[in-house]
């Protein structure tokens, strides 16, 4: 599978201690855990947001609320992503008026994808406090949009593709520097 990626740019390890070191700082920055959620953007969030759960109880002992977004009707470039998306539906149980709202990205690149996110969230209620945590920070901002909580900043030309893989979507843990060009290939090769 390496040989379609530029370069591998963390290992499943790498990825565990970064998520543990992030669930730490949450943990410090919220002296009182009672009304922080935390909410996955789909698709790859979500697996990222269950493990900080999962992190922050060990640390804590507090398991905090997990909602999942789907944010597809909410990017302003849907017509150029698919012609028939894959739409999987937003998941939150709790009501977010008046809460800490953690949402859980895997790569922040140009700021749209969260824009997206803060959009459907809203429908949702009027949070307290919106805080940011991705795995990757890649720059090349076209939103005045930044992370609160990163695993990894990682310097990237703007052609190039930062693909997370997760176990539970990818049957991997590993993130790697890639490019449209090489993602193809893979894609085509896999039909």
């Amino acid at each position: 599978m390496a040989k379609n990626y530029v370069r591998q740019i963390m290992t499943g390890k790498e990825m565990d201690l970064a998520l543990s070191r992030i669930a730490a700082e949450i943990i410090e920055a919220h002296q009182d855990l009672g009304d922080t959620v935390l909410v996955g953007i789909r698709r790859r969030g979500v697996p990222l947001a269950e493990k900080l759960v999962k992190k922050i109880e060990k640390l804590s002992g507090k398991r905090l609320p997990l909602g999942v977004l789907d944010i597809t009707f909410y990017r302003d470039d849907l017509s150029m992503v698919d012609n028939q998306p894959v739409v999987e539906g937003s998941h939150l149980d709790f009501d977010v008026a008046g809460k800490s709202v953690l949402l859980v990205d895997d790569v922040l690149f140009t700021g749209r994808t969260t824009r997206a996110a803060l959009d459907n969230l809203v429908d949702y209620g009027r949070p307290r406090k919106v805080e940011l945590v991705v795995l990757i920070d890649r720059g090349h901002r076209e939103l005045p949009i930044q992370a609160d909580y990163v695993g990894k900043y990682v310097e990237t030309a703007v052609n190039e593709v930062v693909e997370v893989r997760v176990s539970a979507v990818d049957e991997e843990e590993a993130v790697y520097l890639s490019t449209r060009e090489l993602i193809g290939k893979r894609i085509s090769a896999e039909q």
